[in-house]
């Protein structure tokens, strides 16, 4: 018999039913995740998935929310999947071991679902999702020790015939025998893994992948000195401002931004965890100089003042 499509939805909820039905779903998929509405009174979300032999293929809408891998429940659960993500609306922040991504429409983001991680979406985003076992890419060759988050395009070339061919699956899957979907699902994972081995081989050759991925463990290790400039960066990394300037302009921020954005994860994660501190001594311990810049870009990017996020933490 042909798998169905399975449907969730938070629709009639209360709000924190709303938020247990996500969190218990997302279980379901992929894993356990601290799911966070942000200042919204309600959380609106749809899933609707289905199985294609190993394959969990996946349609998702939500409303503005946080969620996040943390490290404590990466330690307490097994999450044995890459999830290749293939953003159709809104936009989202995805953070995963000091990388920051912006995904938007036509972008396609690329994670080990098993790393701790977090996922902003200060709006609606719509996106199709489909979750792979790691052991489907090792039995192809590719190398799990090596992948790091990567944002691929979804507009052109392989990207987008890996994204026409997973949507194609999800909407054909409950016509397909058993037979056929094993064989979907095997040129599927073979379509999918294209891009990939795109990136992974652009990494090897030491291009701007591997200059932003230096700069990246360069910035996480100077995180906390306010002086930290673009200036030390290039001369650490033996390349041009100008340069690293690009590199991160064709991720769709600027160095700065990054920095801040990374500096601003860290505040959140002590605010949540280490209520004896205060807010301004967490600020200026990761490199910001004013407490109302410091609220002001916080609540910019999460949605939230940090002294909602310091006083649920104290609770």
């Amino acid at each position: 018999m042909p798998d169905t499509i399975r449907s969730l939805s938070t629709t009639g909820l209360t709000p924190k039913s709303q938020i247990q039905r996500w969190s218990d779903a997302l279980t379901d998929l992929c894993g356990r995740f601290d799911v966070d509405p942000l200042e919204g009174t309600s959380f609106d979300g749809r899933i609707n998935y289905t199985l294609m032999s190993r394959l969990k293929l996946c349609q998702i809408e939500a409303s503005q929310h946080r969620i996040a891998h943390t490290l404590a429940r990466s330690r307490s659960t097994e999450h044995p999947y890459i999830k290749i993500l293939f953003q159709t609306y809104g936009t989202s922040y995805f953070e995963q071991d000091g990388r920051h991504i912006e995904i938007g429409p036509g972008d396609c983001l690329a994670y080990d679902v098993s790393m701790p991680h977090t996922i902003v979406s200060p709006a609606l985003t719509r996106h199709e999702v489909v979750i792979v076992p790691k052991e489907l890419l090792q039995e192809r060759g590719f190398r799990l020790d090596k992948m790091v988050a990567c944002k691929l395009s979804a507009r052109s070339g392989t990207g987008r015939i890996a994204h026409d061919v997973a949507h194609a699956a999800f909407d054909e899957a409950t016509k397909l025998s058993p037979h056929s979907a094993v064989g979907v699902a095997e040129s599927l994972i073979d379509l999918l893994l294209l891009p990939l081995r795109e990136a992974d081989a652009m990494f090897d050759r030491g291009g701007p992948e591997a200059i932003y991925i230096r700069a990246q463990a360069f910035i996480r290790e100077h995180l906390r000195d306010p002086d930290l400039t673009i200036d030390q960066i290039s001369a650490a990394l033996g390349c041009t401002k100008r340069y690293l300037h690009m590199v991160f302009s064709d991720r769709g921020m600027t160095v700065s931004d990054y920095i801040w954005r990374a500096r601003l994860q860290h505040c959140r994660q002590e605010l949540e965890t280490q209520s004896g501190k205060t807010i301004t001594d967490v600020a200026f311990s990761w490199g910001f100089s004013s407490s109302s810049h410091f609220s002001r870009v916080f609540r910019k990017y999460f949605g939230v003042v940090p002294s909602a996020v310091h006083r649920a933490a104290a609770r």
